[in-house]
């Protein structure tokens, strides 16, 4: 059977796009699944595709699938209705199918309100939708409504089947890195915490089960071998199993994967030793979920932590060379100038490197969403109109748009404006074996505030100098290319072309065969009105845009 999976676009624009531009790693699963059992699949990325909807048109003349399955999130089921509907355009016989979290919680209402919708697998749904597949393609429709973990019209009425158990080895599941190449991997599925906001507890009824290390290291490896260097670690928590995560890091190094990747964790499931192992093993960064400083609306979100624990998780993590980032949730019950108070004042205890603030959302799956419609006495039929969510303080008295506004500006530029000061008291372990993994992170951080996303940021003081010290602080530790460059580009930028010249040369005897470097110098040289020896750097990389560039004016500076 012909099919085309795809992951649709949102309704509204993000700030921050690196995950929910991605495609679900389940999406990937499912296509592994089909492939493994000779169906023909592609999967299409349409995130980007809101405004050229003629893309769409163009694709199903010329593909011509006999089904297209959607990943729907909450955030994006209008876009995987609307492509949807251009698809029935095309061919009215192709048969559509949602899954996902989004379709999972919505399934009567998508069914009872969209006829382009004909199936909605729920859940977890590979061999949902291989048998489902299986079944159309064999004809034997009349079965269909037999099948377990599946939703559907009998008699013009939405009705689902039973749950699908839960998949017992994660294992036995096709490798995707065999058919596609992706980013977002999964040690995991499922997490035992039960947060409130979260549709996570009820998706997968708070069981976690873990892929063996050899399947997920070999999976990286044949993605590293297609040529993927860094990767999104994206269980709800990576961290649960020490044993397996160390495993896990060992066999990255012993296999020289050469990899940088991010990863999630809870407080308080991390220690001196798996953090040394992920360190060692490329991880750069672990967001944590802290989420508030009042310890009353953290115990509302279903995460009773201390301040001390949140505390010397991030001190501990940033002693390693892992960059913490801090999720945080404003705009919750009882949320005051009082509570965002408190939040700032443990974001001064914790410094995070990295933070992202989000106001409180409804969710179709979530303890608060089912509370809320309990209280309301609401249908799902909300989800009629065309928003993505329900900001949580739209529906408490006590709180406005203004304060929203008010707190969410408050909480982002007091961070901002504490940045610089977090940066220059990192405390890193003194032990030599890390000091080149310090090297690395003092200059990757460096270079968010020199030319990353912290450059563009005007509320955070001493940018520039704030990177020079994290330069000047790497290269204490280690040679480090990054470092070099960042100072050379610095000190360019700043018109003291002999320090900068100074720092390249100093670069290049550790990394002779570096094209920025070289780039860098040549134009330095340049400045300082030595053209000559700019030229022997342009010339060592004649195909480069910059050679072409400035070739010509040092010939005809020397002529």
């Amino acid at each position: 059977m012909k099919i085309l999976l795809i992951y649709p676009y949102v309704l509204e624009d993000r700030i921050h796009t690196e995950d929910s531009s991605a495609i679900p790693i389940g999406l990937y699963y499912i296509g592994a699944m089909l492939r493994h059992h000779g169906h023909q699949v592609d999967i299409l990325n349409s995130y980007q595709l809101k405004k050229d909807k003629n893309r769409f048109k163009e694709l199903f003349r010329s593909y011509q699938p006999d089904l297209i399955g959607f990943s729907i999130l909450n955030a994006n089921r209008f876009g995987g209705i609307e492509i949807a509907q251009m698809a029935k355009q095309a061919d009215p016989g192709i048969k559509i199918v949602f899954g996902g979290i989004g379709a999972t919680y919505l399934w009567s209402h998508l069914l009872t309100h969209f006829d382009v919708v004909d199936y909605v697998v729920l859940e977890e749904g590979e061999y949902t939708f291989l048998e489902l597949v299986n079944r159309i393609e064999n004809g034997n429709t009349e079965i269909i409504a037999k099948l377990d973990g599946l939703a559907l019209r009998v008699n013009g009425k939405a009705m689902r089947t039973s749950k699908r158990k839960l998949i017992a080895k994660l294992d036995d599941l096709p490798d995707p890195s065999q058919y596609f190449i992706f980013q977002h991997v999964a040690l995991t599925r499922g997490c035992p915490g039960n947060c409130t906001f979260c549709g996570s507890p009820d998706f997968w009824r708070r069981r976690v089960r873990f892929h063996s290390s050899r399947y997920f290291v070999g999976q990286l490896e044949r993605l590293y071998q297609k040529g993927v260097r860094h990767f999104y670690f994206c269980d709800d928590t990576f961290t649960l199993n020490k044993d397996l995560v160390i495993k896990v890091c060992k066999a990255i190094i012993l296999r020289k994967l050469n990899i940088t990747w991010v990863a999630i964790s809870k407080i308080t499931c991390v220690d001196a030793e798996i953090l040394g192992w992920m360190r060692k093993a490329g991880c750069t960064q672990i967001s944590y979920g802290i989420e508030s400083g009042n310890q009353e609306i953290r115990a509302l979100f279903g995460k009773k932590i201390p301040d001390s624990q949140i505390e010397m998780t991030f001190k501990l993590t940033v002693r390693y060379g892992i960059l913490a980032r801090a999720y945080f949730i404003y705009g919750a019950p009882h949320e005051t100038l009082d509570t965002i108070t408190q939040t700032l004042a443990l974001i001064q205890k914790i410094k995070p490197l990295a933070a992202i603030f989000y106001i409180l959302a409804l969710f179709p799956g979530t303890a608060l969403y089912d509370s809320y419609q309990r209280q309301n006495d609401l249908t799902d039929d909300i989800w009629l109109d065309q928003i993505e969510d329900i900001l949580y303080f739209e529906t408490d008295s006590e709180l406005t748009q203004g304060m929203m506004t008010q707190f969410g500006r408050l909480l982002r530029t007091e961070y901002h404006r504490s940045l610089s000061r977090f940066a220059e008291k990192i405390d890193l372990i003194d032990l030599p074996e890390y000091y080149p993994l310090h090297a690395d992170f003092l200059s990757r951080l460096g270079m968010t505030f020199s030319h990353g996303d912290y450059a563009a940021i005007e509320t955070i003081p001493k940018k520039e100098e704030t990177a020079i010290l994290l330069y000047q602080r790497a290269l204490k530790y280690h040679p480090d290319l990054r470092a070099y460059l960042g100072l050379g580009v610095l000190y360019q930028k700043q018109g003291k072309y002999s320090d900068s010249i100074h720092m390249l040369e100093q670069g290049l005897s550790y990394f002779p065969d570096s094209h920025p470097l070289s780039i860098c110098l040549g134009i330095s040289l340049m400045n300082m009105n030595a053209f000559e020896k700019a030229l022997t750097y342009f010339e060592k990389f004649p195909d480069a845009d910059e050679s072409r560039r400035f070739v010509p004016i040092c010939i005809n500076a020397l002529s």
